[in-house]
């Protein structure tokens, strides 16, 4: 394994020279990139010719489960470079080298994110940070626990940013389709075949957007003067559904009915306080886009937001109708 931590640090030492021979696109650090939505941000910005660097912790080069991941990301022409969240003088280090840092880190990790703030301060040199949003806005939604203090995480982070004046762009992306739409909109990570739960009077309507997408929209705002210092909102007209018609689409689509059981908001409750962590945590956002209906919260204020399938109506993005498919 030593062999694999001596080519990441000699592409750190590298990394300046290759960078000085880039295109003009914006150099991207990504924070968290050997995550579950890190490493489709990671292999976007690559794709799309920025010159590339995730930071990557000693450790993740010997861990077998992520080592075919960071042979890809060299592959593909991204930078490895030994850092660490708490260790500030690595974070300073990478952040000098570039000029857009995105931060995907988990939900353990966004209080965290400060760590991020006071390096991109001292490093100084930073044109936009995106940090860890990638779900509803953060600052017009209301949530029970035990997903509200993430949602509170959040609201932190940005009042941090703001307060520092550091130029940003924060991602509304609505529901993760990997999420939602693999179980047509349900709780548990199981697509149904004879029956559906729906919470509330399945009426309230979501957005269902695929990660893939997601990464796509945010590597083109990174350097859009239209995003900068506002919420970019990810609410493609095709993707909005409420839980009655996503299941109306699929028995359509499969030639099957589906029994649909109504669940009341009592009882959705009742499933939060005995649920483990992470499905806590996802039936805590059932409850606020179902329950409480956040429908009326997916488009951009004036002067505060705008939207990416406006603003780039050359992204062929996947569809709910397109995704459902793969289920067939």
């Amino acid at each position: 394994m030593s062999c694999r931590l001596g080519v990441v640090e000699a592409r750190e030492e590298a990394a300046g020279d290759r960078f000085l021979m880039a295109s003009q696109k914006s150099r991207i650090l990504v924070i968290g990139g050997t995550g579950y939505f890190g490493k489709l941000i990671v292999k976007e910005s690559a794709r799309a010719g920025n010159p590339t660097v995730a930071l990557v912790r000693e450790g993740t080069a010997s861990d077998p489960a992520k080592a075919k991941l960071l042979e890809d990301f060299t592959a593909a022409g991204v930078v490895l470079v030994h850092g660490d969240l708490y260790d500030h003088e690595s974070l300073v280090k990478a952040i000098k080298e570039v000029d857009v840092v995105i931060s995907t880190v988990g939900f353990d990790q966004l209080a965290d994110q400060t760590n991020i703030i006071a390096a991109i301060k001292q490093a100084g040199n930073i044109k936009r940070f995106l940090p860890s949003e990638f779900g509803y806005d953060a600052d017009r939604i209301n949530v029970i626990e035990p997903a509200k203090r993430l949602i509170e995480a959040k609201v932190k982070i940005r009042r941090a940013i703001e307060a520092e004046n550091i130029p940003y762009t924060y991602v509304v992306s609505h529901l993760f389709a990997g999420y939602f739409l693999q179980s047509l909109g349900q709780a548990i990570p199981s697509f149904p075949t004879d029956k559906v739960a729906i919470f509330s009077d399945g009426n309230a309507i979501a957005v269902f957007n695929d990660e893939d997408d997601i990464a796509t929209y945010t590597i083109k705002a990174v350097d859009d003067p239209r995003t900068l210092n506002k919420n970019l909102y990810i609410t493609p007209p095709a993707n909005i559904y409420s839980h009655n018609e996503l299941v109306s689409l699929w028995e359509k689509k499969s030639g099957k009915k589906l029994e649909r059981v109504y669940v009341s908001e009592q009882d959705l409750l009742k499933q939060i306080d005995g649920a483990p962590v992470p499905l806590n945590i996802r039936l805590a956002i059932h409850h606020t886009t179902f329950v409480k209906r956040y429908d009326t919260k997916f488009y951009p204020e004036p002067n505060t937001g705008v939207e990416a399938s406006q603003l780039y109506p050359d992204v062929k993005y996947i569809t709910t109708d397109e995704y459902l498919n793969r289920f067939l």
